[in-house]
């Protein structure tokens, strides 16, 4: 598993040090993920920069791997992670993401695993319906390569794998869906309230030495509804979303060039 993770964000700068239970959000993902029954080595990829310094070192002593890259192109990031980790199969999670689910990704793992033959890629079902903050995507190291070297637009390069989920005529596309919708739900911490939802949420379920789950969050939620509203109306993946104006700016001024 290779979980990026960067000090440099800049909607809420050092987010991934952020306290909640007395403990960096790095370190409640890197815990959840060693949890995981199906993932053997878990890395943190950050960069070469020196604020993130700090994000290697928590990685180093909490027991997992690190790999310094690129700051703009995680693609890059993760390849040669990859790569030096010499890794068959990838998960990819964020270290935004403090609710990520040990249950979830062994599922998405398991469904890769025993449909090998079939699949390039698993990842969640688009549009998704599960709680943004729960993203996990399992590739080959063959398709990351290849997007690694065929992939040309920002929004390729610093989001990883959308190359691969675009380009269903190259690769196999698998995924695993949510019976309910979910989708409202914002567990991803990319502002202020985000970390203040995430927070009121492990006052209510946190306890050391054990994962809650997805389920104990959404019966958390639709006992005390309020929580949600802490974060609503922020929008989903505007990142991404920010990155694919940045390629439509890109493409105009190619076009006046020429």
């Amino acid at each position: 598993m290779i979980i990026q993770a960067r000090m440099g964000s800049s909607r809420l700068p050092g987010k991934v040090m952020k306290l909640i239970s007395g403990k960096p959000m790095l370190w409640h993902v890197v815990n959840r993920a060693k949890g995981c029954a199906e993932v053997g080595t878990v890395v943190v990829a950050t960069t070469t920069n020196e604020e993130d310094r700090a994000v290697k070192d928590l990685a180093e002593k909490n027991g997992v791997g690190t790999f310094c890259g690129s700051e703009d192109d995680v693609l890059d990031r993760y390849y040669q992670a990859a790569k030096a980790y010499r890794a068959d199969v990838i998960v990819r999670i964020t270290a935004d993401c403090p609710l990520i689910d040990p249950q979830l990704i062994d599922r998405m793992v398991r469904h890769y695993i025993d449909n090998s033959d079939k699949y390039d890629y698993v990842g969640m079902a688009r549009p998704s319906r599960y709680p943004n903050g729960l993203d996990t995507e399992v590739f080959s190291f063959a398709a990351l390569e290849r997007a690694w070297r065929e992939a040309r637009l920002k929004s390729e390069r610093e989001h990883v794998t959308p190359y691969i989920w675009k380009n269903e005529h190259l690769f196999r596309i698998g995924a695993v869906g949510m019976d309910r919708d979910c989708s409202s739900y914002r567990w991803s911490v990319d502002e202020e309230r985000d970390l203040e939802l995430v927070r009121e949420i492990h006052k209510h379920l946190y306890e050391e030495g054990r994962f809650f789950t997805t389920e104990e969050v959404l019966e958390l939620l639709s006992r005390m509804p309020e929580l949600a509203d802490i974060n609503r109306g922020i929008p989903r993946d505007a990142g991404y979303q920010k990155s694919l104006e940045d390629d439509s700016l890109a493409d105009g001024e190619n076009d006046l060039d020429g």
